[in-house]
């Protein structure tokens, strides 16, 4: 007697609960599963990736019917391209919502074949296919034109980044088909703000050599009312434009980035949160002119701030962050490379009575002088989603043990290069002194001391680094104390999902094997770490079976063995580095064949026990890789791109 099937409803709710990674191995069991895996609720906001080529025409079919976005990559002028636009044009047509062709060279013979027939489209992004505006006709017939603009009277979203040949004609044309943008992204590309280099004169309008300031204004007027979004990225953008955009009479920006603007200033920051307060979303990164002028300016202008970026603005000191945390909304900030910022002033605003930011996504990447990093854990409470610590090197195991026991609801971990970081750290326990602290500091003060100035001459020892030392090692009585408690251990964040350990040289088997024990994480990071052997590896795989990306790179301990150990639980591997270890060999790029069928991206190279043949049989086998490093492999120096 057959057993039932289970109804597609029942079994489309089971599949909500799981996520999407696993929802879509469970798809794979059998053709009912699958189905419901293909449920509507499944496919919102779903977006396709895959090359023009030929495996892509049947593949295309299967999308039919449902709504879809795409991004189709190496497209050109072939017949093979042509073939795959066509596919697309006849089995999706109006149900397609977004298409890409980044990087592309097409003609405008194909998009204007395929345009037309898009209805549906509400994001277009053309970034970077300048073959397509070299010429300076594209859509110069009014014949095109209005089977364009009927086809895109519903577009929201227009990408026209780092597009060299755009000029003022080519993109009125395309713009005057677009009657409701809401977001316009035109960064990388050559915009002329002030002085037009052609004419040696003040910028004009309508220049077929160049997009002008004032040509971008009068599209600013005209759709005023629809956008919300602008992206003017690596642009040289100048202050006085930036006032004479913040000025447009009816824009109201909703999100702006300003990334690697370098001519930008205070003022103009300043000008920019008077005349646009009602900002969501604001990215200033690589602003390097900018100072805390600028954060004092966004802390009190912009009260509906989400989302701030300040990355790798160097001049930017502690002044205003204080104030920044008193902004309710604000959930994410960004302050990586910032290296004047030490944390107290966020704990300060972060501590006052009123209203305050609850922060889900904090990056303080390469903020060296950052030490306090319990008080800051007590106060982000369970809200933060990610914390980005890569390169603050004085953190301390004090630091770990407050992360584990004030941020339960962390999915995203980065501690790269926090060299002073134990074994007692991830275990949650205290490291016993012993007095050892105590005498080695006697023995020290007993030795004569010396400036850095000392000779080389074999009569003495240059000083001893912090991080040159080995670590304290954790006994099986200690072992059995943390498994006995419920300490702050690192295992309590249970919905981890990115990890980086990457230089954390102090790292041992002992806390690998007993804290790495994430059933969700995709993404772990051990590289550099030359305390960890074979045991840990293969603990890691037991316990993460759901790792898509494991960097193992400088690993000197690990050999085949281990990765014979691993990679049989590592089934959903998409990404593996392997650089510079020196134990593997050729059986374990056989072992990797065998086990990761989709893996994307290897990277094995100076590993000098692994041949080149052996590496060319890779593309036969795994038919998802794309790039293989395999620099200083049996002399060759090269990356595969398949």
């Amino acid at each position: 007697m057959e057993t039932p099937s289970l109804p597609h409803e029942v079994i489309s709710h089971i599949l909500t609960f799981l996520h999407p990674s696993d929802r879509k191995e469970a798809s794979l069991v059998c053709r009912s599963w699958y189905e419901a895996s293909q449920d509507h609720q499944f496919q919102k906001n779903v977006t396709f990736k895959f090359p023009a080529c030929a495996s892509s025409l049947g593949f295309i079919c299967g999308l039919a019917c449902r709504p879809r976005s795409l991004i189709i990559s190496h497209v050109d002028d072939s017949n093979l391209s042509r073939q795959v636009l066509e596919e697309v044009r006849v089995h999706l047509g109006a149900w397609l919502e977004g298409l890409a062709l980044p990087w592309s060279s097409m003609m405008e013979s194909s998009l204007l074949k395929l345009l037309p027939c898009l209805t549906g489209l509400r994001k277009l992004d053309l970034n970077g296919l300048d073959s397509l505006f070299m010429s300076g006709a594209f859509l110069s017939h009014e014949e095109h034109r209005q089977q364009v603009r009927t086809a895109l009277q519903n577009l929201e979203e227009l990408g026209l980044s780092d597009l060299r040949y755009l000029s003022d004609l080519t993109f009125n044309r395309l713009t005057s088909c677009t009657q409701r943008l809401r977001h316009l992204a035109l960064a990388g590309c050559h915009i002329a703000f002030e002085f037009d280099p052609y004419l040696g004169c003040a910028v004009g309008t309508g220049s077929s050599a160049m997009l002008s300031l004032r040509n971008l204004l009068r599209l600013l007027q005209d759709q005023s009312s629809t956008l919300r979004s602008l992206d003017l990225s690596r642009t040289s953008i100048t202050p006085e434009s930036l006032r004479s955009l913040a000025c447009v009479p009816g824009l109201h920006l909703e999100e702006l980035s300003l990334s690697g603007c370098k001519k930008l200033t205070d003022y103009s920051i300043e000008q920019l949160c008077r005349h646009q307060r009602g900002l969501y979303k604001l990215d200033l990164s690589g602003c390097t002119e900018l100072t805390s002028r600028s954060v004092l300016a966004v802390a009190a202008e912009l009260k509906q701030l989400r989302s701030l970026s300040l990355s790798h603005v160097w001049r930017t000191t502690e002044k205003g962050l204080a104030d920044l945390m008193t902004l309710p909304a604000l959930s994410s900030l960004d302050l990586a490379e910032c290296i004047h910022v030490s944390g107290v002033e966020l704990v300060k605003g972060l501590s006052s009575p009123q209203p305050r930011a609850q922060l889900e996504k904090l990056s303080l990447r390469n903020c060296t002088y950052i030490r306090d990093v319990c008080s800051l854990a007590q106060l982000l409470t369970s809200s933060l989603k990610e914390l980005d610590l890569t390169f603050c090197v004085v953190l301390k195991d004090s630091s770990v043990r407050a992360i584990a026991s004030y941020l339960p609801g962390l999915q995203v971990l980065r501690l790269g290069s926090c060299k002073l970081i134990t074994d007692w750290g991830l275990l949650g326990m205290e490291e016993p002194s012993d007095g050892k602290e105590h005498s080695k500091h006697t023995q020290e003060d007993k030795e004569p001391s010396f400036t850095r100035t000392f000779g080389n001459m074999g009569f003495f020892q240059p000083p001893r680094m912090p991080f040159d030392e080995k670590p304290c090692l954790v006994t099986d009585e200690d072992l059995g104390a943390f498994r006995e408690q419920e300490g702050a251990t690192l295992r309590a964040i249970k919905g981890l999902q990115e990890l980086d350990l990457t230089g954390c040289s102090k790292l041992t088997d002992i806390s690998i094997t007993e804290v790495l024990r994430f059933p969700v994480l995709q993404r772990l990071s051990l590289a550099m770490l030359p305390e960890i052997s074979d045991e840990g590896v293969a603990s890691v795989a037991l316990h993460c079976r759901c790792l898509t990306s494991l960097a193992l790179s400088g690993c000197s301990r690990l050999t085949d063995e281990g990765l014979a150990r691993s990679l049989p639980h590592l089934h959903r591997l998409q990404h593996l580095q392997l650089a510079y270890c020196d134990g593997i060999t050729d059986r374990s790029l056989s072992l990797i064949v065998q086990h990761c069928k989709r893996l994307k991206t290897l990277n094995i190279s100076t590993c000098r026990d692994i041949t080149v043949t052996k590496v060319d049989l890779l593309q036969s086998h795994l038919p998802f890789l794309e790039n293989v490093h395999y620099r200083s492999v049996g002399g060759a120096d090269l990356i595969l791109t398949l």
